[in-house]
Protein backbone atom coordinates (compact mmCIF):
# COMPACT_ATOMS: atom_id res chain seq x y z
CA UNK A 1 0.00 0.00 0.00
CA UNK A 2 1.25 3.45 -0.89
CA UNK A 3 0.52 6.79 0.77
CA UNK A 4 0.81 10.01 -1.22
CA UNK A 5 2.13 12.97 0.77
CA UNK A 6 0.79 16.13 -0.85
CA UNK A 7 0.55 19.84 -0.12
CA UNK A 8 1.44 23.38 -1.06
CA UNK A 9 4.97 24.74 -0.78
CA UNK A 10 6.25 25.28 2.78
CA UNK A 11 3.50 23.13 4.31
CA UNK A 12 6.00 20.83 6.05
CA UNK A 13 5.43 17.73 3.93
CA UNK A 14 9.14 17.34 3.09
CA UNK A 15 10.05 17.42 6.77
CA UNK A 16 7.36 14.87 7.57
CA UNK A 17 8.53 12.63 4.73
CA UNK A 18 12.11 12.68 6.01
CA UNK A 19 11.01 12.00 9.59
CA UNK A 20 8.68 9.18 8.57
CA UNK A 21 11.06 7.40 6.21
CA UNK A 22 14.53 8.44 7.38
CA UNK A 23 15.30 9.63 3.82
CA UNK A 24 16.93 12.99 3.23
CA UNK A 25 15.59 15.19 0.45
CA UNK A 26 18.25 15.46 -2.29
CA UNK A 27 19.70 18.94 -2.47
CA UNK A 28 19.25 19.11 -6.24
CA UNK A 29 15.90 17.34 -6.52
CA UNK A 30 14.09 18.06 -9.78
CA UNK A 31 10.96 20.20 -9.46
CA UNK A 32 8.58 17.52 -10.75
CA UNK A 33 10.29 14.54 -9.14
CA UNK A 34 8.59 12.31 -6.57
CA UNK A 35 10.45 10.39 -3.86
CA UNK A 36 9.57 7.09 -2.20
CA UNK A 37 10.43 5.76 1.22
CA UNK A 38 9.28 3.22 3.80
CA UNK A 39 7.82 4.14 7.18
CA UNK A 40 7.73 1.53 9.93
CA UNK A 41 4.53 1.41 11.97
CA UNK A 42 5.70 1.33 15.55
CA UNK A 43 3.29 -1.15 17.12
CA UNK A 44 3.34 -1.62 20.92
CA UNK A 45 1.95 -5.13 20.47
CA UNK A 46 5.00 -6.11 18.42
CA UNK A 47 7.20 -4.83 21.25
CA UNK A 48 5.32 -6.94 23.82
CA UNK A 49 5.53 -10.07 21.65
CA UNK A 50 9.24 -9.45 21.11
CA UNK A 51 9.82 -9.23 24.85
CA UNK A 52 7.97 -12.53 25.30
CA UNK A 53 9.65 -14.48 22.50
CA UNK A 54 13.16 -12.92 22.47
CA UNK A 55 13.41 -13.57 18.70
CA UNK A 56 16.46 -13.18 16.50
CA UNK A 57 14.70 -10.37 14.64
CA UNK A 58 11.58 -8.22 14.80
CA UNK A 59 9.68 -6.78 11.85
CA UNK A 60 6.99 -4.12 12.07
CA UNK A 61 4.30 -3.47 9.48
CA UNK A 62 5.22 -0.76 6.98
CA UNK A 63 3.69 2.03 4.97
CA UNK A 64 5.21 3.06 1.65
CA UNK A 65 5.27 6.86 1.49
CA UNK A 66 5.49 8.86 -1.74
CA UNK A 67 6.51 12.52 -1.52
CA UNK A 68 4.74 14.11 -4.48
CA UNK A 69 5.77 17.36 -6.23
CA UNK A 70 4.29 20.58 -4.82
CA UNK A 71 0.67 21.38 -5.56
CA UNK A 72 0.13 24.90 -6.90
CA UNK A 73 -2.97 27.02 -7.24
CA UNK A 74 -4.36 28.12 -10.58
CA UNK A 75 -1.33 27.29 -12.75
CA UNK A 76 -2.71 24.18 -14.40
CA UNK A 77 0.61 22.44 -13.62
CA UNK A 78 -0.04 19.07 -11.98
CA UNK A 79 3.26 17.24 -11.75
CA UNK A 80 1.94 15.77 -8.50
CA UNK A 81 -0.95 13.98 -10.19
CA UNK A 82 0.74 10.94 -11.76
CA UNK A 83 2.51 10.03 -8.52
CA UNK A 84 -0.64 10.54 -6.44
CA UNK A 85 -2.82 8.45 -8.73
CA UNK A 86 -0.53 5.44 -8.25
CA UNK A 87 -1.13 5.53 -4.48
CA UNK A 88 -3.89 4.16 -2.26
CA UNK A 89 -4.32 7.05 0.19
CA UNK A 90 -3.90 10.81 -0.09
CA UNK A 91 -2.35 12.54 2.93
CA UNK A 92 -2.78 16.25 2.33
CA UNK A 93 -0.56 18.45 4.50
CA UNK A 94 -1.92 21.90 5.38
CA UNK A 95 0.18 24.49 7.15
CA UNK A 96 -1.37 25.93 10.29
CA UNK A 97 1.63 27.48 12.04
CA UNK A 98 3.12 30.96 11.83
CA UNK A 99 6.82 31.55 11.37
CA UNK A 100 8.69 34.64 10.22
CA UNK A 101 11.51 32.45 8.95
CA UNK A 102 9.24 30.26 6.76
CA UNK A 103 7.40 32.13 4.03
CA UNK A 104 3.93 31.16 2.81
CA UNK A 105 3.34 31.12 -0.98
CA UNK A 106 0.01 32.97 -0.49
CA UNK A 107 1.52 35.59 1.78
CA UNK A 108 -0.31 34.58 4.96
CA UNK A 109 -1.21 31.49 6.97
CA UNK A 110 -4.84 30.44 6.52
CA UNK A 111 -5.44 26.70 6.90
CA UNK A 112 -9.10 26.83 5.83
CA UNK A 113 -8.19 28.70 2.65
CA UNK A 114 -5.35 26.30 1.84
CA UNK A 115 -7.57 23.28 2.38
CA UNK A 116 -10.11 24.72 -0.06
CA UNK A 117 -7.29 25.31 -2.54
CA UNK A 118 -6.13 21.70 -2.32
CA UNK A 119 -9.68 20.37 -2.59
CA UNK A 120 -10.20 22.51 -5.70
CA UNK A 121 -7.00 21.23 -7.29
CA UNK A 122 -8.13 17.64 -6.75
CA UNK A 123 -11.50 18.37 -8.33
CA UNK A 124 -9.97 20.18 -11.30
CA UNK A 125 -7.53 17.35 -11.92
CA UNK A 126 -10.38 14.84 -12.07
CA UNK A 127 -12.60 17.12 -14.15
CA UNK A 128 -9.87 17.45 -16.76
CA UNK A 129 -9.40 13.69 -16.88
CA UNK A 130 -13.14 12.98 -17.06
CA UNK A 131 -13.69 15.47 -19.89
CA UNK A 132 -10.79 14.05 -21.92
CA UNK A 133 -12.18 10.54 -21.58
CA UNK A 134 -15.70 11.68 -22.51
CA UNK A 135 -14.31 13.41 -25.61
CA UNK A 136 -12.63 10.18 -26.69
CA UNK A 137 -15.81 8.18 -26.11
CA UNK A 138 -17.76 10.73 -28.16
CA UNK A 139 -15.41 10.11 -31.12
CA UNK A 140 -15.71 6.36 -30.71
CA UNK A 141 -19.51 6.63 -30.80
CA UNK A 142 -19.31 6.94 -34.57
CA UNK A 143 -18.29 3.29 -34.77
CA UNK A 144 -20.62 2.31 -31.95
CA UNK A 145 -19.83 1.89 -28.25
CA UNK A 146 -19.56 -1.49 -26.57
CA UNK A 147 -21.85 -2.15 -23.58
CA UNK A 148 -18.82 -1.55 -21.34
CA UNK A 149 -18.10 1.81 -22.95
CA UNK A 150 -21.76 2.79 -22.70
CA UNK A 151 -21.67 2.06 -18.97
CA UNK A 152 -18.42 4.00 -18.63
CA UNK A 153 -19.92 7.04 -20.37
CA UNK A 154 -22.99 6.91 -18.15
CA UNK A 155 -20.90 6.78 -14.98
CA UNK A 156 -18.51 9.51 -16.20
CA UNK A 157 -21.40 11.88 -16.91
CA UNK A 158 -22.55 11.39 -13.32
CA UNK A 159 -18.99 12.01 -12.11
CA UNK A 160 -18.64 15.17 -14.17
CA UNK A 161 -21.87 16.58 -12.79
CA UNK A 162 -20.71 15.90 -9.24
CA UNK A 163 -17.22 17.33 -9.68
CA UNK A 164 -18.57 20.47 -11.36
CA UNK A 165 -20.69 20.92 -8.24
CA UNK A 166 -17.61 20.53 -6.03
CA UNK A 167 -18.46 17.04 -4.85
CA UNK A 168 -15.87 14.29 -4.64
CA UNK A 169 -16.58 11.14 -6.64
CA UNK A 170 -16.24 9.11 -3.44
CA UNK A 171 -19.47 10.72 -2.14
CA UNK A 172 -21.61 9.25 -4.96
CA UNK A 173 -22.06 5.83 -3.39
CA UNK A 174 -21.17 3.85 -6.50
CA UNK A 175 -21.54 0.09 -6.49
CA UNK A 176 -18.96 -2.35 -7.84
CA UNK A 177 -20.32 -2.16 -11.40
CA UNK A 178 -19.95 1.63 -11.55
CA UNK A 179 -16.53 1.55 -9.92
CA UNK A 180 -15.32 -1.09 -12.36
CA UNK A 181 -16.37 1.12 -15.28
CA UNK A 182 -14.07 3.98 -14.21
CA UNK A 183 -11.37 2.19 -12.22
CA UNK A 184 -8.71 2.57 -14.94
CA UNK A 185 -8.87 6.37 -14.64
CA UNK A 186 -7.63 6.34 -11.02
CA UNK A 187 -9.64 9.44 -10.09
CA UNK A 188 -8.07 11.18 -7.10
CA UNK A 189 -11.41 12.29 -5.62
CA UNK A 190 -12.36 8.63 -5.41
CA UNK A 191 -9.40 7.90 -3.11
CA UNK A 192 -9.54 8.03 0.71
CA UNK A 193 -8.09 11.22 2.20
CA UNK A 194 -6.40 12.02 5.49
CA UNK A 195 -5.91 15.73 6.14
CA UNK A 196 -2.79 16.61 8.15
CA UNK A 197 -2.66 19.98 9.89
CA UNK A 198 0.93 21.01 10.63
CA UNK A 199 0.25 23.08 13.75
CA UNK A 200 1.89 25.26 16.40
CA UNK A 201 3.62 23.40 19.24
CA UNK A 202 0.93 24.32 21.80
CA UNK A 203 -1.72 22.45 19.78
CA UNK A 204 0.13 19.13 19.85
CA UNK A 205 -2.03 16.46 21.43
CA UNK A 206 -5.29 18.32 20.76
CA UNK A 207 -7.93 17.40 18.20
CA UNK A 208 -9.65 19.34 15.44
CA UNK A 209 -13.41 19.32 16.09
CA UNK A 210 -14.18 20.31 12.48
CA UNK A 211 -13.75 16.83 10.97
CA UNK A 212 -12.94 13.23 11.79
CA UNK A 213 -10.44 12.92 8.94
CA UNK A 214 -8.13 15.69 10.25
CA UNK A 215 -4.90 14.75 11.98
CA UNK A 216 -2.88 17.35 13.95
CA UNK A 217 0.89 17.18 14.09
CA UNK A 218 3.81 19.56 14.64
CA UNK A 219 6.71 18.78 12.33
CA UNK A 220 8.96 20.93 14.54
CA UNK A 221 8.09 18.95 17.68
CA UNK A 222 8.45 15.64 15.83
CA UNK A 223 11.92 16.69 14.72
CA UNK A 224 12.85 17.37 18.34
CA UNK A 225 11.42 14.00 19.44
CA UNK A 226 13.39 12.15 16.77
CA UNK A 227 16.54 13.90 17.99
CA UNK A 228 16.23 12.28 21.43
CA UNK A 229 18.08 8.97 21.25
CA UNK A 230 17.50 7.66 24.80
CA UNK A 231 14.08 5.89 24.98
CA UNK A 232 13.52 6.91 28.60
CA UNK A 233 14.31 10.55 27.89
CA UNK A 234 12.08 10.49 24.82
CA UNK A 235 9.24 8.99 26.88
CA UNK A 236 9.62 11.72 29.51
CA UNK A 237 9.51 14.39 26.79
CA UNK A 238 6.33 12.90 25.32
CA UNK A 239 4.75 12.74 28.78
CA UNK A 240 5.54 16.42 29.31
CA UNK A 241 3.61 17.12 26.10
CA UNK A 242 0.69 15.01 27.31
CA UNK A 243 1.35 12.28 24.72
CA UNK A 244 1.86 8.53 25.01
CA UNK A 245 3.40 8.18 21.53
CA UNK A 246 4.91 10.41 18.88
CA UNK A 247 2.81 12.11 16.23
CA UNK A 248 4.65 10.17 13.55
CA UNK A 249 3.63 6.85 15.11
CA UNK A 250 0.04 8.01 15.45
CA UNK A 251 0.02 9.37 11.89
CA UNK A 252 1.33 6.08 10.54
CA UNK A 253 -1.36 4.19 12.45
CA UNK A 254 -4.07 6.62 11.29
CA UNK A 255 -3.02 6.15 7.65
CA UNK A 256 -3.02 2.38 8.15
CA UNK A 257 -6.55 2.53 9.53
CA UNK A 258 -7.76 4.90 6.79
CA UNK A 259 -6.69 2.30 4.22
CA UNK A 260 -8.90 -0.29 5.91
CA UNK A 261 -5.89 -2.33 7.04
CA UNK A 262 -5.09 -4.28 10.18
CA UNK A 263 -2.32 -6.49 11.52
CA UNK A 264 -2.01 -10.10 12.57
CA UNK A 265 1.17 -11.55 14.06
CA UNK A 266 3.46 -14.53 13.94
CA UNK A 267 5.92 -15.16 16.73
CA UNK A 268 8.75 -17.57 17.35
CA UNK A 269 12.42 -17.74 18.27
CA UNK A 270 13.46 -16.76 14.76
CA UNK A 271 11.11 -13.80 14.25
CA UNK A 272 8.24 -11.75 15.61
CA UNK A 273 6.44 -10.07 12.75
CA UNK A 274 3.37 -7.96 12.02
CA UNK A 275 1.59 -8.83 8.76
CA UNK A 276 -0.69 -6.44 6.92
CA UNK A 277 -4.10 -7.53 5.64
CA UNK A 278 -7.37 -5.83 4.77
CA UNK A 279 -10.09 -5.85 7.40
CA UNK A 280 -12.49 -8.69 6.69
CA UNK A 281 -9.86 -10.99 5.16
CA UNK A 282 -10.42 -14.77 5.56
CA UNK A 283 -7.73 -16.91 7.14
CA UNK A 284 -6.37 -18.46 3.90
CA UNK A 285 -5.82 -14.99 2.38
CA UNK A 286 -3.95 -13.94 5.52
CA UNK A 287 -1.75 -17.01 5.25
CA UNK A 288 -1.06 -16.08 1.65
CA UNK A 289 0.60 -12.89 2.87
CA UNK A 290 3.25 -15.09 4.47
CA UNK A 291 3.62 -17.49 1.53
CA UNK A 292 1.41 -18.40 -1.41
CA UNK A 293 1.77 -22.09 -0.48
CA UNK A 294 -0.05 -21.44 2.81
CA UNK A 295 -3.09 -20.05 1.02
CA UNK A 296 -3.03 -22.77 -1.63
CA UNK A 297 -2.67 -25.66 0.83
CA UNK A 298 -4.49 -24.12 3.81
CA UNK A 299 -5.80 -26.65 6.34
CA UNK A 300 -6.49 -24.55 9.44
CA UNK A 301 -5.01 -21.84 11.60
CA UNK A 302 -4.31 -21.80 15.32
CA UNK A 303 -5.26 -18.41 16.74
CA UNK A 304 -4.49 -16.83 20.09
CA UNK A 305 -6.02 -13.44 20.78
CA UNK A 306 -3.46 -10.82 21.77
CA UNK A 307 -5.23 -9.95 25.04
CA UNK A 308 -5.43 -13.64 25.99
CA UNK A 309 -1.72 -14.09 25.34
CA UNK A 310 -0.83 -11.08 27.49
CA UNK A 311 -3.18 -12.21 30.26
CA UNK A 312 -1.76 -15.75 30.37
CA UNK A 313 1.86 -14.68 29.91
CA UNK A 314 3.01 -17.10 27.21
CA UNK A 315 1.87 -19.21 24.28
CA UNK A 316 2.24 -22.39 26.34
CA UNK A 317 0.09 -20.97 29.14
CA UNK A 318 -2.51 -19.74 26.65
CA UNK A 319 -2.76 -23.22 25.11
CA UNK A 320 -2.95 -24.87 28.53
CA UNK A 321 -5.90 -22.62 29.40
CA UNK A 322 -7.71 -23.38 26.15
CA UNK A 323 -7.10 -19.99 24.61
CA UNK A 324 -5.57 -21.37 21.39
CA UNK A 325 -8.43 -21.80 18.93
CA UNK A 326 -8.36 -23.85 15.72
CA UNK A 327 -10.11 -22.07 12.86
CA UNK A 328 -10.96 -23.16 9.32
CA UNK A 329 -11.17 -21.55 5.89
CA UNK A 330 -14.23 -19.48 6.76
CA UNK A 331 -12.62 -17.76 9.73
CA UNK A 332 -12.48 -13.97 9.30
CA UNK A 333 -9.27 -12.59 10.74
CA UNK A 334 -9.39 -10.10 13.60
CA UNK A 335 -6.94 -7.35 14.42
CA UNK A 336 -4.27 -8.63 16.79
CA UNK A 337 -4.63 -12.34 16.06
CA UNK A 338 -1.45 -14.32 16.75
CA UNK A 339 -1.35 -17.17 14.26
CA UNK A 340 0.24 -20.51 13.43
CA UNK A 341 -0.91 -21.75 10.03
CA UNK A 342 -1.18 -25.42 9.10
CA UNK A 343 -1.05 -26.29 5.42
CA UNK A 344 -0.09 -29.01 2.97
CA UNK A 345 0.95 -28.68 -0.68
Amino acid sequence: MKIALLGLQQSGKKTLFSLLTGRDIPEHRNEGESLEGVAQIRDPRVDVLTEMASPEKTKYAENKVVLCPDMTEGTGKREWLDAARRCDLLCLVVRDFASESVYHPSGSVDAARDRRTLETELLLADLELIEKRLERLAKEKRRGLTPGQQKEEEVLLTCRDAVENEKRVSTLGFGEEELAAIRSLNLVTLMPILWILNVEEDRVGTTDPSAEDVFLISALIEKEIMGIEEPEERSEYLSALGLDSSGLDRLNAAAYDALGLMSFYTMGKDEVRAWTIRKGSPAPAAGGKIHSDIERGFIRVEVIKYDDLVATGSEAAAKAQGKALLKGKDYIMEDGDICHFRFNV
